[in-house]
């Protein structure tokens, strides 16, 4: 398949550029300037998008020869208008995978601070004061049984380390058919997440926000937990209630909670979560790592010369699920 111009819309440093100019002889790659459409952006067959740039309505608008986009991160909820989703001619695809194995490993830091209460003992240094916590305030993480809620990249890649560390780990995904994935010691579907519930020590939220997702940890849902279980989310944060959650807390019915991702985002100053005792949070840090442009540049070009050659691009999203 032809490609004689190829658009980034998001910022891109200069020698980034050039890595994509050198290995692309003959092919135009524009880049936009500031939120601003690159002139030539109707010429272009595809494109590499990010959440910062014009709003993708404009872009579609636009690029009238785009046949695909790219875009940077995994989740597309911010980029998903009705018009993205109707276009049919238009292949979109996306990080996923990316940024699995470092989120991965800020889950389990996330586990092991409650596990080995790090918070308390943060608090105590900073006070100076030399106050180890009693003893039945600390748990192991082996032996423990992990739910993950969204088999995707990124769930497999915490329940690989779960697995590590001696923890049964349960999945849970929109259809549970297929190979068990590496680290899984049980796969069921979404419909079937209530059985599952019950019997985990911890629950990582590993979804996209959808329409089917939004608000799925409910009052219900929280209550459907196993007592004193922890729950983690660095999905979005409209899939938890959060004011459930709160309530679940303060009640004793969840021990914890380490929240990467909130609604709103940033959590505004007054949300009563900065200061439970239970609650982690952690200002969507987790995606963040000096590889990361490293990981994005090797997926896209693979993907660009597989549209050139006419082959399947990794990472294709059903833009009407919206992963």
């Amino acid at each position: 398949m032809r490609l004689s111009t190829f658009a980034f819309l998001h910022p891109i440093e200069a020698a980034q550029l050039q890595v994509f100019r050198d290995a692309l002889p003959g092919v135009e790659v524009l880049q936009l300037e500031g939120d601003a459409l690159p002139k030539g952006l109707e010429r272009a067959e595809a494109a590499a998008i990010a959440w910062t740039g014009p709003p993708i309505d404009a872009i579609l608008d636009a690029g009238h020869r785009l046949q695909w986009l790219h875009q940077r991160g995994a989740g597309i909820d911010r980029i998903s208008t009705p018009k993205l989703v109707a276009s049919d001619h238009l292949v979109l695809t996306n990080g996923s995978g990316n940024h699995a194995i470092n989120i991965a490993e800020h889950v389990l830091g996330l586990m092991l601070s409650f596990a080995r209460q790090l918070p308390a003992l943060v608090r105590a240094q900073d006070e100076r004061r030399w106050r180890p916590p009693p003893a039945d305030s600390l748990f192991e993480l082996s032996g423990q049984t992990l739910a993950v809620i969204g088999a995707g990249a990124l769930g497999c890649a915490v329940a690989e380390r779960a697995a590590a560390f001696g923890m049964r780990v349960l999945g849970v995904r929109r259809s549970p058919a297929g190979a068990l994935p590496p680290g899984f010691a049980a796969m069921s579907s979404i419909a079937a997440i209530d059985s599952v519930l019950p019997e985990a020590d911890h629950v990582v939220i590993a979804l996209p926000l959808t329409a089917e997702t939004r608000g799925l940890f409910s009052t219900a849902r929280l209550a459907a937990m196993k007592p004193g279980a922890h729950l983690y989310n660095v999905g979005r944060g409209g899939i938890v209630d959060q004011d459930a959650l709160l309530a679940a807390l303060r009640s004793g019915r969840l021990a914890g909670a380490g929240l990467d991702v909130t609604d709103p985002e940033p959590l505004p100053a007054d949300s009563p979560l900065w200061q439970e005792p239970g609650v982690i949070v952690t200002a969507h840090s987790s995606g963040l790592t000096p590889r990361s442009y490293e990981r994005y540049q090797a997926l896209l070009l693979d993907n660009i010369r597989r549209f050139q050659r006419g082959e399947p691009l990794l990472n294709v999203v059903d833009k009407r699920l919206g992963y």
